[in-house]
């Protein structure tokens, strides 16, 4: 059995006269969490429908779980847990109930059996007789991710399933994720959040259909030729220095992050030129510093924003 769970190359996706994925081409290992990252509209769910045997690419080929993309649409569907960026379950059913309906929906054996064991193994037991449409945000990401892991299935695609979800419900979810990982299940995951990139062993960031960079999050960040400056200060004036600095040569890019600036630049020489002017201004505190996930991901998203719209 192969190492990979997916390996595609070249896969094309077009919707009318609009090319929503070009040439995609991806290797996700067994049991890894591959972090899938872009803007909205940057062909991500595409692309997860197309591995996943919900939609046939236009063009390429590869497989998922040893099947082809292509041709074995059905097969791939029958080991593959999806879950959507919306909770798709019915609100008036209680979480036994929506989780022994999609059983039935699969055509289960031991329907009851296995709603039990998802039941302790994504740690619902005790709310099981509540109705779904009664829970909060985080409760329900949990219910949608055990109605996919009911059947058993090798390899998870998760659609943004933390958004509007709060921060301690995120952390209790992904360290669910990483159990299932833990187990050999495959996990490739959307999202626009960075700390949750951060946990993933590699990522994908894809924009306008056209993947940029791969790798593990410390080789993305690596890679990248940013330097950073870091300044902090009274607000009104780091207000100002963000409009002056946008303006000057060797800026690429200037962002807030609460009470500091991030000034980034591709040439630490001409980046420096910049900002010398305002090293020696009292009341701010300037510091060179690592570029971070989020400084990488903003500037690869200007950079394929320029050459879309060219």
């Amino acid at each position: 059995m192969s190492d990979l769970a997916i390996d595609v190359k070249g896969l094309n996706k077009s919707f009318g006269d609009k090319h929503v994925v070009k040439d995609f081409s991806l290797q996700v290992r067994r049991g890894e969490i591959y972090g899938f990252l872009g803007p909205n509209g940057s062909g991500k769910t595409t692309s997860i429908r197309m591995l996943c045997g919900l939609l046939k690419p236009d063009s390429g080929s590869g497989t998922c779980l040893g099947y082809d993309v292509v041709r074995d649409t059905a097969a791939i569907k029958r080991e593959v847990g999806y879950m959507t960026q919306r909770f798709s379950l019915w609100e008036d059913l209680t979480i036994r109930e929506n989780l022994e309906f999609v059983a039935r929906m699969y055509g289960m054996k031991d329907r009851k059996q296995a709603v039990s064991k998802v039941l302790h193994d994504i740690h619902l037991n005790e709310r099981q007789d509540q109705l779904a449409g009664t829970l909060s945000g985080g409760w329900k990401q949990r219910l949608a991710l055990a109605a996919c892991m009911l059947h058993e299935p090798k390899l998870l695609l998760l659609d943004e399933p933390t958004a509007g979800v709060d921060p301690k419900a995120r952390r209790d979810f992904w360290e669910e994720i990483h159990a299932l990982a833990a187990k050999g299940i495959s996990v490739l995951v959307s999202t626009h959040y960075m700390d949750e990139a951060e946990r993933c062993h590699r990522l994908a960031y894809i924009a306008w259909g056209d993947l940029l960079a791969t790798g593990t999050p410390d080789e993305v960040l690596h890679r990248s030729p940013l330097f950073t400056w870091e300044v902090s200060g009274p607000a009104a004036r780091l207000a100002e220095i963000s409009s002056l600095l946008k303006e000057r040569s060797g800026v690429a890019h200037v962002t807030a992050f609460g009470h500091t600036l991030h000034v980034t630049g591709e040439e630490a020489g001409a980046l420096e030129r910049a900002v010398t002017p305002f090293l020696r201004e009292e009341n701010l505190q300037w510091r060179k510093a690592e570029p971070t996930l989020e400084d990488v991901f903003i500037h690869l998203m200007a950079g394929a924003s320029e050459n879309n719209s060219q």
